[in-house]
């Protein structure tokens, strides 16, 4: 600490009589600052390449520095630090950083509100939830910028999962509204921050994970510490978006919205290839976590509890009751299309 503080006092003191090297940017550059709510090996693939792609087009124009999950501020804070200008955009979905929305419960993973990670872009591009978030998160001067899918949500245990019996006691970590529609099944569920997950599993604070497909237990080294993989899942994809401050947004010149736009739907058409090859070829070739399933039959019961629970939102708002209503229709118009896009 003593030379640390004797370089900076004799560097102060240079200052005035020598010019400072020219920045590697120009100081008119934009400059902001985005956490996701991922780690480093997942960011790697969920939002990163998008990100880097953005800096190299807009070069001294505007950089993006980019954060992982709880890097600057928690995941559950990353609504209040965006929306009061100490982050300028963030990646998550609506329930994990607490959003004061009335959409905030139709995050992540609602369940059973798709089925196919497609069901998600065309649910707020043709059914009306782009609207409807656009008004909700106005409302509270953040901008809502783009949703897309990443994957399913299946339960990564340590435990053979073969019955609805056998969740009865486990210590999840899931998602607020996931775990919620959960509990009446006996899980329980746990909120830690991600970065802990492993270890919280090695030692037995958690008996599995619910937050994710078979991907992402590869990617982030779930699969090292779970044996099992339950191939039912409560939801066909996880649904999330990217969120600006409103005043970092409205301050930037078109075009740089535009390249904004088009590096988000790059990230967002990365991810359905990524995720969708991606939980194939792991179930088929994969070697870390052997496969279990609770029979069709039985499984039934969580879909049945599922459409209950959407009645139970619903009642809750006019707003959540437009969404739910927009759920309904949508899957109903699935049923009907038939092959492929609904089986059965």
């Amino acid at each position: 600490m003593t030379t640390r503080r004797k370089f900076l006092t004799t560097a102060a003191a240079g200052a005035a009589a020598v010019p400072l090297a020219a920045p590697a940017l120009a100081q008119s550059t934009i400059r902001w600052r985005m956490q996701t709510y991922a780690g480093p090996a997942l960011a790697e693939h969920v939002i990163k390449p998008a990100i880097d792609s953005f800096n190299k087009i807009a070069g001294d124009r505007m950089q993006i520095e980019l954060f992982f999950a709880d890097q600057l501020v928690p995941t559950g804070e990353l609504f209040r630090a965006m929306q009061n200008g100490t982050i300028d955009a963030v990646q998550s979905d609506d329930d994990s950083m607490a959003s004061p929305t009335e959409v905030t419960v139709f995050g992540g993973y609602f369940p059973f509100a798709s089925r196919y990670s497609l069901d998600v872009p065309v649910l707020f591009n043709q059914y009306g939830l782009n609207e409807i978030w656009d008004e909700e998160y106005s409302a509270v001067g953040v901008k809502h910028l783009s949703a897309g899918a990443w994957d399913p949500c299946h339960f990564a245990t340590k435990d053979p999962i073969r019955s609805l019996a056998d969740l009865e006691g486990k210590r999840v970590f899931t998602f607020p509204t996931a775990g919620r529609f959960l509990t009446q099944f006996g899980v329980v569920p746990v909120t830690l921050p991600w970065e802990d997950i492993e270890v919280a599993v090695q030692t037995g604070e958690l008996d599995g994970i619910a937050w994710s497909g078979i991907t992402e237990d590869y990617t982030v080294g779930w699969a090292d510490v779970t044996n099992y993989f339950l191939t039912n899942n409560i939801s066909g994809a996880w649904a999330g978006s990217f969120f600006a401050n409103m005043e970092s947004y409205n301050a930037l010149p078109d075009d740089l919205k535009e390249l904004l736009k088009v590096c988000m739907d790059q990230s967002h058409y990365y991810r359905q290839w990524w995720y969708w090859g991606g939980e194939a070829n792991l179930r088929v070739n994969g070697t870390k976590m052997e496969l279990t399933s609770i029979p069709d039959a039985e499984w039934q019961q969580v879909e049945d509890a599922a459409l209950k629970f959407w009645d139970e939102i619903a009642a809750e708002s006019e707003t959540k009751a437009k969404v739910v209503e927009i759920f309904k229709q949508y899957n109903a118009d699935m049923v009907k299309a038939g092959r492929p896009y609904r089986y059965g």
